[in-house]
């Protein structure tokens, strides 16, 4: 077994990359740091490290070794902490989403905490990427995406679909491809994926979205159907983005032949351990959402 003293020794130099800074970031001798490294290199019958005068380099051995054995101690940590502390209805969840999603969850999840003032919620708002990136971090608890990523250590689980739909201002009551062209699109980060699941279903002279006259861009999604309302061109969207606009009456929103759904996915650290109330918001979510 390996010692867990001197892997957190091996991690935190391979981290910080200096025998000193490490030395005394551990509150350690420099040499009791060499020391550790030896004997673990010894444990483990093979080198971790190419010394180069006062610096080094990992090993093929030492960069797995750093690699998994920072999941191991993340673990060892999380473990401990689960174990102090794992209440339901107390403690801090960090949740991401997309913007849609996030403008009809967000309230919700307000008033659970309402009912549950120990339970605190860090909600961000983040393209798909950025969320499986911060969940592979462990730098969320839980995450909602519409697009799966291919990092390795991130599970899925599908849990609701959501509509997407075309928008117009209320002076359109229906649209063609002409009208389309004429009116131009207002582009949002998302604009381009959306608009090629939607158009491409329903009007066969789509290939992508440059064939639209350019009218504005926001990326603030509850921004992004202010110049729409306007007239001032048309968007794809989400169903949940639409639905949260304030000035209902001033849009319209189209029905198409070919109706199209985005997926809406959990997604998690498979090393991770679930807490009692990741798992209870989980379900809340799932309940509210589907």
């Amino acid at each position: 077994m390996i010692n867990p003293i001197w892997l957190k020794t091996f991690c935190t130099l391979a981290d910080i990359g200096h025998f000193t800074q490490t030395a005394q970031a551990l509150f350690m001798t420099q040499s009791g740091v060499s020391q550790q490294i030896k004997k673990l290199e010894q444990q483990l019958d093979t080198p971790l490290l190419i010394r180069e005068g006062k610096s080094f380099s990992l090993t093929d051995a030492g960069i797995k070794l750093h690699q998994q054995g920072k999941v191991l101690l993340d673990n060892v940590v999380e473990l401990a902490d689960s174990i102090k502390q794992d209440e339901t209805f107390s403690g801090r969840l960090k949740i991401a989403s997309p913007g849609s999603v996030g403008l009809k969850l967000y309230p919700h999840l307000l008033t659970i905490q309402q009912h549950n003032p120990n339970l605190v919620f860090d909600y961000s708002f983040a393209p798909n990427g950025d969320i499986a990136e911060k969940v592979s971090k462990r730098e969320i608890d839980i995450g909602l995406v519409t697009s799966p990523s291919k990092l390795k250590n991130i599970a899925y689980q599908q849990i609701a679909t959501e509509s997407l739909v075309l928008i117009t201002s209320n002076k359109f009551t229906s649209v063609n491809w002409q009208s389309l062209q004429e009116l131009g699109f207002i582009s949002h980060p998302d604009a381009e994926h959306h608009a090629q699941q939607l158009l491409s279903q329903n009007f066969h002279e789509f290939e992508h979205i440059e064939q639209f006259k350019h009218k504005g861009f926001s990326n603030q999604i509850s921004h992004i159907l202010e110049p729409v309302s306007r007239g001032l061109g048309f968007s794809v969207l989400p169903l949940h983005a639409v639905n949260a606009f304030h000035q209902q009456k001033n849009i319209h929103v189209h029905a198409l032949p070919t109706p199209v759904s985005e997926t809406l996915y959990f997604c998690s650290n498979r090393y991770s351990l679930p807490t009692k109330r990741s798992t209870f918001i989980k379900s809340e979510i799932i309940n509210f959402l589907r």
